[in-house]
């Protein structure tokens, strides 16, 4: 399907694309402000989506909006030939932007529970949407070079992980035409901005977020053998847990659990009830997710039974399956194949290949459990230049995705991110 010949990587060719993106930045500057000043929290995207209909609708796609609750999916079909569908996410985290930037933002959002909170682009979901309508543009503007079906969608609750889900459950594959191949990018903020990333095969870790109750019997503080501590036993719980990592897994195999949270009881001399774990749970392979997931249940129990805690005290372990993200694992013959476009159109010195990471992205669920598609997330350095010589490189002392901080070169991740869509779409359309 794909041709040897990289054609776009010819130097003319190049400038012609890149002056072309570059005539599009200022309105996906003004966008890209526009949407770092007016954030949405997952699932609650609806200004986002209204505003980027229009445009799609202008430029001759086919719009639907409201798939998977808030998505989008814009469809143009131009002659036989495959179908491509390219991926934005869109959410929001719950942080207090602290950038200092001039069109910071200052938006406050609901989570499920009511809770108040802030609301920040710290994950640079942004610069995708920015790119995504980018790309968009130079591949209306460049019909005639591709044939085939292009899909573009807008995806919510990718922060969550229940936006991909929540778009295939409502007939992504079935109502609108089915892919043969996906494509999306990340910013990063391990990479100096414009350079290229990517990892064939495993490249976003599996990601649980695990409850458990540990119950007790509370009492005076100063008579605790009259009590089961909680709080005593969670302690015992967090540190067996880690054993599940350093003892009974496969070392060559990565997985990571964390206790994020710990809470118990409200007054200096009582011990409370109870207490309140939870965990994240970061694995790449299915049979390692499972032997962390049935070894933290019994890892909770056998603690408990160890302090003598009653059977019908036992502690509660709740696997929030709704929130699972599974493992992205790069299509490897795709994958290989847009490092090579990649380095031939950018070069060698601007495209790299990722270790895997340990964070998530439920982009791979679209390709997950079908092996008639091929996908492939990549990234998009976001670090400025100036930042990224100050540490000589070093990420770890420079701000991360999901920090209040994070504020990339989002004119350099848009316009390259558009050249490498634009590039590998048309790579994959292209007419014979």
């Amino acid at each position: 399907m794909f041709l040897a010949g990289l054609a776009l990587a010819a130097p003319a060719q190049s400038a012609t694309l890149q002056s072309a993106i570059s005539g599009d930045m200022p309105q996906l500057m003004t966008l890209y402000r526009d949407l770092h000043a007016n954030p949405e929290l997952s699932m609650q995207e609806y200004r986002t989506p209204a505003k980027l209909a229009p445009e799609m609708r202008k430029l001759g796609f086919t719009v639907t909006e409201k798939v998977g609750k808030t998505g989008l999916v814009a469809v143009m079909r131009n002659g036989p030939g495959p179908v491509l569908m390219l991926r934005a996410d869109m959410d929001a985290l719950p942080v207090r932007e602290q950038t200092g930037l001039p069109f910071a933002s200052k938006a406050v959002g609901k989570l499920p529970d009511g809770t108040e909170t802030p609301v920040m682009h710290a994950c640079g979901h942004d610069t995708h949407i920015a790119s995504w309508l980018g790309t968009a543009r130079r591949l209306v503007a460049m019909k005639d070079q591709w044939s085939g079906t292009l899909m573009m969608i807008l995806q919510s609750g990718e922060e969550t992980g229940e936006g991909a889900r929540a778009m295939l459950a409502e007939g992504l594959y079935t109502r609108f035409p089915k892919p043969g191949y996906v494509l999306a990018f990340h910013d990063s903020a391990i990479l100096p901005a414009g350079n290229i990333g990517l990892t064939p095969g495993y490249t976003t870790a599996s990601v649980d977020n695990v409850d458990i109750i540990v119950n007790g019997v509370g009492g005076h503080g100063a008579t605790p053998q009259a009590t089961k501590d909680p709080i005593v036993l969670a302690s015992r719980i967090v540190l067996a847990l880690q054993t599940l990592v350093s003892r009974e897994k496969n070392p060559l195999d990565p997985a990571v659990v964390t206790v994020g949270s710990f809470n118990s009881g409200n007054k200096h001399n009582v011990i409370p009830d109870e207490a309140k774990l939870q965990l994240t749970v970061r694995t790449y392979k299915p049979e390692v997710r499972k032997l962390l997931l049935d070894g933290i249940g019994r890892i909770a129990r056998g603690e408990a039974i160890a302090a003598g805690v009653p059977d019908d005290k036992m502690p509660i372990v709740t696997i929030r399956e709704e929130q699972h993200t599974p493992a992205t694992f790069n299509s490897e013959k795709l994958s290989n194949h847009e490092l090579d476009l990649f380095r031939e159109h950018f070069g060698a010195d601007r495209t790299s290949i990722l270790p895997p990471l340990m964070v998530g992205e439920d982009v791979g669920r679209y390709w997950l459990d079908d092996a008639s598609v091929q996908g492939t997330l990549f990234w998009v350095g976001g670090v400025p230049k100036a930042k990224w010589d100050a540490v000589n490189g070093d990420p770890s002392k420079l701000p991360s995705l999901h920090s209040p901080f994070w504020a990339p070169d989002a004119e350099t991740v848009i316009s390259t991110a558009t050249e490498a869509m634009t590039l590998a779409a048309l790579d994959i359309l292209k007419r014979s």
